[in-house]
């Protein structure tokens, strides 16, 4: 039997938060739809933060309300930066958050506007407040930083050690601007393996220097089974311009489908689906599948060039 590759789109939220233009909240539920058609069986659906501050997402509960309505079997998540956020999760009926807390405490205050203490005081009152609410620690500027480059690799740890301490048992790495580097993620992935054994590791990847593939490959190779992905490449951080988006989903299957991995998600569904985001959101998807055919689509010569 193959390993099972767990592929969450976050699509709906990270993809989404950077489009300047509102999308319709049918459109939006129309894509997530067509999604889990696809396979998709863990989706980040939307964000719990404030309409003024991101518009985009003035409509989560709209959109999860339909999800809980009509997509009952899949694993629906929101990211949430603080307590409030959280609150209105619950309220809403969703199990599963995200909680986002930058490495750097110049990003965690440029992107939620709070310092380091004030995030983990936060992380604490939630999982007391709701302790029936599955937490995933989602930790932003793991392999590097827009404002002071290179991020700490104690304020990560320690980070880990106050969820795990918590009963947190998932984080996922995240790198936020695009610039981490298979050797990279391979160290700080047996560094965090050889002091938390037990913790969920996951890896969401952003693609600004081409090497989200390569670095996904790495955390494979050191047993890393969880990956966050958007359809079509979509996403990009708003401090730091020309960051690519988050790995594409159709790419990362379509490399797992060839490793002999299972995703479980049809690879031709996701590109009918990036077909549709690039006519109706974004004409210039950065995914290389979106652009070129797959590998059974050649037309293979039989000469020898």
């Amino acid at each position: 039997m193959s390993t099972f590759i767990q592929m969450t789109e976050v699509g709906p939220r990270d993809g989404f938060q950077n489009i300047k233009t509102f999308i319709p909240t049918d459109l939006k539920i129309k894509i997530i739809d067509r999604l889990v058609e696809a396979g998709i069986g863990a989706m980040e659906i939307t964000s719990m933060v404030s309409p003024k501050a991101i518009p985009q997402m003035s409509d989560a509960r709209e959109v999860i309300q339909h999800v809980l309505n009509t997509h009952p079997h899949i694993i629906p998540s929101v990211l949430v930066p603080n307590l409030k956020g959280a609150s209105l999760a619950s309220e809403a009926g969703i199990k599963n958050i995200n909680y986002v807390v930058s490495v750097s405490p110049a990003h965690n205050k440029a992107n939620i506007n709070r310092t380091h203490a004030e995030s983990l005081e936060d992380l604490y009152n939630i999982r007391h407040t709701f302790p029936d609410m599955t937490i995933t620690l989602s930790l932003a500027t793991v392999f590097g930083c827009p404002f002071i480059g290179e991020t700490s690799r104690e304020t990560l740890m320690d980070m880990i050690k106050f969820a795990d301490d918590l009963g947190i048992s998932a984080v996922t790495l995240c790198d936020t601007i695009g610039v981490a580097n298979p050797t990279q993620t391979l160290s700080v992935l047996r560094g965090i393996q050889q002091a938390f054994p037990k913790m969920d590791i996951g890896l969401h990847l952003h693609n600004t220097h081409g090497m989200a593939l390569a670095c996904m490959f790495a955390g494979v190779q050191s047993g890393v089974t969880r990956f966050e992905t958007a359809v079509g490449g979509l996403g990009g951080c708003p401090f730091a311009p020309g960051a690519a988006g988050n790995a594409a989903t159709e790419d990362a299957v379509n490399m797992f489908n060839r490793m002999g991995l299972d995703t479980g998600i049809s690879l031709p569904d996701l590109l009918d689906i990036a077909n549709l985001i690039r006519s109706t959101i974004e004409p210039t998807l950065l995914s290389s599948l979106s652009r070129a055919r797959t590998y059974s689509e050649f037309d293979f010569c039989s000469e020898k060039i």
